[in-house]
């Protein structure tokens, strides 16, 4: 049992408590955090997980595994139907260093690349310069939500993670917008399973490893795809120790 200690007599005003000042949700700049961390530390960070850089820790090397494998899946698909090999338009939304892009254009693609961090879309730009491609690819600093034109095919690869709930609708929106056959998307799916990890995972000591992570129910990625006129065509899953992406291929109906 704990007693608070009393308090000298003093006069009713000087006790009181201040006034309480009104309580304010900070505001929190989703796109201005993902593009200061991939221009700065990110960089330097996901540009070796994402190239065959042997600087890398386990669970590093956990991500480029998975990450590769989602990157693999959307290859066969686009493999399978021959929209890369007859030259049909690509444009990735979130680019990062061109993972999903280069192996595009490589395959004859026409290849329109962006990412909010102009370090990421610089490195992709870079690496593209040295490969022997069949069709083509060009790199540039953009907002996704920025994007116009229309394209055969959108894909957003491992990008809404970055996003809460409440932007991944109009986010979805908008790249179904510029879409005039087919969206590719993968995203981190909320289970309970997926939320405890990622509970556990916040608790580590150390420097902050990337921006929040927002993790997504997957019907309501659906319902925002159904919204626009997208029927889901077919979908994988991807999962490691520290790396878990639902993809989904959606068609415009």
């Amino acid at each position: 049992f704990f007693q608070a200690p009393s308090l000298p007599l003093r006069r009713a005003s000087s006790v009181l408590a201040p006034r309480a000042r009104p309580f304010r949700m900070a505001v929190v700049d989703d796109k201005k955090e993902v593009k200061e961390y991939f221009n700065n530390e990110g960089f330097n960070r996901w540009s070796k997980i994402y190239s065959e850089s042997d600087d890398v820790n386990a669970v590093q090397k956990f991500i480029r595994s998975g990450h590769q494998q989602t990157i693999d899946k959307v290859l066969a698909w686009i493999q399978e139907d021959g929209s890369a090999a007859n030259g049909q338009t690509f444009c990735d939304a979130g680019c990062g260093v061109g993972s999903l892009a280069i192996p595009l254009a490589q395959r004859g693609a026409k290849v329109r690349a962006s990412d909010i961090s102009e370090a990421m879309a610089n490195e992709g730009a870079a690496r593209a310069a040295n490969m022997d491609l069949k069709g083509s690819v060009t790199f540039e600093t953009a907002d996704l939500e920025s994007l116009n034109g229309s394209y055969d095919t959108v894909t957003c690869i491992d990008v809404l993670i970055h996003y809460p709930t409440e932007k991944m609708d109009s986010m979805v929106g908008h790249l179904c917008d510029i879409a005039s056959k087919r969206f590719i998307i993968s995203f981190a799916p909320f289970t309970p399973f997926y939320a405890a990890l990622k509970f556990v995972g916040s608790l580590a000591p150390g420097p902050s490893k990337a921006t929040r992570a927002y993790l997504h129910v997957e019907s309501d990625v659906v319902a925002a795809l159904e919204k626009r006129g997208f029927k889901v065509k077919r979908s994988e899953m991807t999962a490691t120790n520290f790396y878990f992406s639902r993809l989904l291929e959606a068609v415009k109906e």
